[in-house]
């Protein structure tokens, strides 16, 4: 094994040194309202109802963000949504193993992710095309996140879509010089310093900002840390009424895993059950079938496992005002990611005298791409178009490293003592969009019309192992969309859309390549990929006292891809890769915020969501039930038709009430989240659950050197309820009536966080 990468955040003390200099200088322009105000900053008008919009779209202004734990995932911000499940095992929801995000029954990887327009591919944990959000910016510098739960705009760069889309919108550099500084303490030994030091516009016309963050954070259960270093830069160069922009973010994150829970499991061992660390010589017992303490067998609980990943992703954007009426903006960008997942694995020995060895799953990403889009106002109509073509090399390996006892490897490894397999894919994605916004009936009536023509092609390599190796093609060269927005008066509109939309097939780990050639080659040649059409409908009003939106929502999900196992979960044999159907989804959305006082507001919204299976099909998968005889466990016909969608909640209700004025403000909320099921027979799953939150903040003023001072508490799991937050960790399973599958996770409970912000 390698020397350890130790994270060693230099740049912290580059930013407190250009803090010192920067200190008491005058800014060379007049100031603009800050972008980096303090976590009590003056109420904004929170625009969530997307006014205008022909489809179901609604923002999170920074104004909301900013009352969150500083280091909290941008989509978690998102989970008081109509229609948006969120689940996380962490307070943070950063804790990317446990992660979930679903939108209308549709899961994380069948969304679409941006920032700033630059596709974060479907952000999940198998890297292969993208990076999670929290990695890809730090939390203090996203300005504003917007969600389509249905149709996203024709042109998002994703090829994942199907269910909708999320856009985070970075914040400029601000006018100001000046320097943010951020101090968060909390449970589980939370630290996270943030500083941010802002160039303030410059005679040449350009601002930028430099910002660091370090955060250092224990398991709220078990052993282990949660450790994340970041550095972001960003600068806007005003060129007449052009602009040229660019920015580089670095992340280094390490993050120790919890050990994945079973029904069966929580009933012998409890909720706060974990691996075994650091008692290693439990682990090594287990592992020669020796246990104790209510354990029953070796997949209760393993030694250890954590996720390693080092990112850096940087772009640069023209936007160039041709004329009067036209507009073109072009973004050209680059993704680097190396990335290991470890577990101590009890199924391969080091050695005859050890039977746990290090086995890794070792993930690399270089893409690069263009986004470039052109709009031009014609009067009555606005057409816009646009090319988003991406170059992705993506590498995927299993490897086993010898272990001697319970040294530390929370670092990159490297010489492995055996290598499972080993594929690298070449994807090439090519998408154009067309579309004509009309206004009609003096602009009361708008009227969206255009498509897309998505086209993504994969070539895989296999170079050790017996998974597949060949080319395969998602192509679709027109997927309509269609939409509608009509005024009634200033105050309400109704809005219309309906649309097609397509998901591409995956390399790496989910993919079809993660079956063996044989079966690659019998599948592919009938091999569809999925596509959803969407159709929603709505109204929003908004008035002095009360603004909300109600939506109903329809859609036809086809050809769902499943990928089924040959073995149990962990052992990591090839599976295959089958069509199994059909899936229909339709529902309500509502969400109204009622404003009693300039300082008084309530906040509610309601999601029924009915997503349901349409099809039976042949199941080969694993199935946990020891009463199933050997032939009925491996294949059969599994009665899925009827039954609901694995992880898609039939009921979610959040409500929030909010106090602010000039000086400080109070926040109290809560969300219901219905049963989920696990199992796609419905024979498995969690219950409901309620869980609360808590934020207040007050600002200090100037003291001392510092200005702009400002304390701010949170609190999550403010009635210390014990639930099941994320269900599928491990994938989901036909049948489970044992509870035996370890695929849950607990959400942390009741912590609490104290952050000190200023500025200098």
């Amino acid at each position: 094994m390698q020397q350890r990468f130790r994270m060693k955040p230099i740049y912290l003390f580059v930013l407190q040194a250009l803090a010192c200099s920067a200190y008491a200088a005058e800014p060379d322009a007049p100031a603009a309202p800050d972008a980096t105000a303090g976590v009590v900053a003056q109420a904004q008008v929170v625009e969530i109802f997307g006014k205008g919009q022909s489809r179901q779209v609604q923002n999170i202004s920074r104004s909301d963000l900013v009352k969150a734990v500083p280091g909290t995932s941008p989509l978690k911000s998102l989970e008081k949504l109509p229609g948006v499940n969120f689940e996380s095992a962490d307070p943070f929801g950063a804790y990317e193993w446990s992660t979930r995000f679903s939108v209308r029954g549709f899961a994380q990887t069948q969304m679409g992710f941006t920032l700033d327009g630059i596709p974060l591919g479907d952000m999940s944990y198998g890297n292969n095309n993208g990076l999670h959000i929290s990695r890809a910016i730090s939390s203090e510098n996203v300005g504003r996140v917007a969600v389509s739960q249905g149709a996203g705009a024709l042109a998002t760069a994703s090829t994942s879509n199907l269910g909708g889309t999320v856009q985070f919108v970075t914040l400029d550099p601000s006018e100001e010089m000046g320097t943010t500084v951020a101090q968060t303490l909390g449970s589980a030994r939370t630290e996270r310093t943030f500083v941010r030091f802002d160039s303030g516009l410059l005679p040449t016309g350009t601002k930028f900002y430099v910002s660091g963050t370090r955060q250092r954070a224990n398991k709220w259960k078990g052993d282990g840390a949660q450790n994340q270093d970041q550095f972001n830069a960003k600068f806007v160069q005003n060129i007449g009424e052009h602009t040229l922009s660019g920015f580089y973010n670095y992340s280094d994150r390490v993050e120790t895993d919890y050990q994945d829970l079973s029904l069966d499991g929580v009933k012998r061992l409890g909720m706060n059950w974990d691996n075994y660390a650091p008692d290693f010589q439990r682990a090594v017992n287990a592992a020669k079938g020796i246990y104790t303490g209510g354990v029953t067998n070796a997949d209760d609980a393993y030694y250890q496992a954590s996720g390693l990943r080092k990112d850096s992703l940087s772009g640069l954007a023209l936007d160039l005002k041709l004329n009067a009426a036209a507009n073109l903006k072009t973004s050209v960008y680059h993704h680097d990611d190396q990335g290991q997942g470890h577990w101590y694995t009890p199924g391969v020995a080091s050695s005859a005298t050890m039977p746990i060895s290090l086995r890794t799953s070792e993930y690399s990403i270089d893409r690069s791409g263009v986004v470039s889009d052109l709009t031009w106002d014609l009067g009555g109509h606005t057409l816009s178009a646009g090319l988003w073509y991406e170059s992705n090399k993506h590498g995927f390996t299993r490897n086993y490293y010898a272990i001697q006892g319970n040294e530390d490897t929370n670092y990159f490894v490297s010489n492995p003592m055996s290598t499972n397999f080993k594929q690298n894919f070449d994807t090439t994605t090519t998408q154009f969009y067309v579309n004509d916004e009309i206004a009609l009936m003096d602009g009361k009536l708008k009227l969206n019309v255009g498509f897309k023509s998505p086209d993504v092609k994969i070539n895989a390599v296999s170079l050790v192992g017996s998974r597949a190796f060949g080319d395969i093609e998602s192509k679709k060269n027109f997927l309509p969309q269609v939409g509608l927005n009509y005024s009634l008066n200033s105050s309400d509109e109704l809005f219309a859309s309906a649309s097609q939309t397509m998901r591409a097939f995956q390399p790496g780990v989910n993919g079809p390549f993660s079956q063996t050639e044989p079966a690659f080659l019998l599948s592919t040649p009938t091999l569809k990929p999925e596509t959803t059409v969407t159709v929603d409908f709505g109204m929003r009003f908004k008035h002095d006292a009360l603004q909300g939106s109600v939506a109903l929502y329809h859609s036809d999900f086809s050809d769902r891809q499943l990928q089924l196992a040959t073995c149990a979960g962990i052992t990591g044999c090839p599976s295959t890769f089958v069509n199994v159907g059909k899936v229909q989804t339709q529902g309500v959305e509502a969400i109204a915020v009622w404003k009693f006082a300039k300082e008084l507001s309530w906040f509610n919204s309601f999601t029924f969501n009915d997503s349901k299976y349409k099809s039976d099909y042949r199941d080969n998968s694993y199935v946990s039930d020891a009463s199933l005889p050997e032939s009925d466990a491996r294949k059969h016909m599994v009665p899925a038709s009827g039954k609901q969608v694995v992880d898609a909640p039939r009921v979610m209700f959040s409500t929030e009430l909010s106090y602010e004025n000039s000086v400080w403000f109070t926040r109290v909320g809560g969300k219901y989240t219905g049963q989920r099921y696990y199992s796609y027979l419905n024979d498995a799953g969690v219950p409901s659950y309620w869980i609360g939150t808590l934020s207040a903040g007050y600002k200090l003023g100037a003291i001392g050197p510092m200005k702009d001072l400002s304390l701010q508490l949170n609190v999550s799991n403010l009635f210390n309820k014990q639930y099941f937050s994320t269900v599928g960790t491990n994938g989901f399973v036909t049948s489970d009536r044992q509870g035996t599958f370890a695929t849950l996770l607990n959400g942390a409970p009741r912590q609490a966080f104290l952050t000190v912000t200023g500025k200098l």
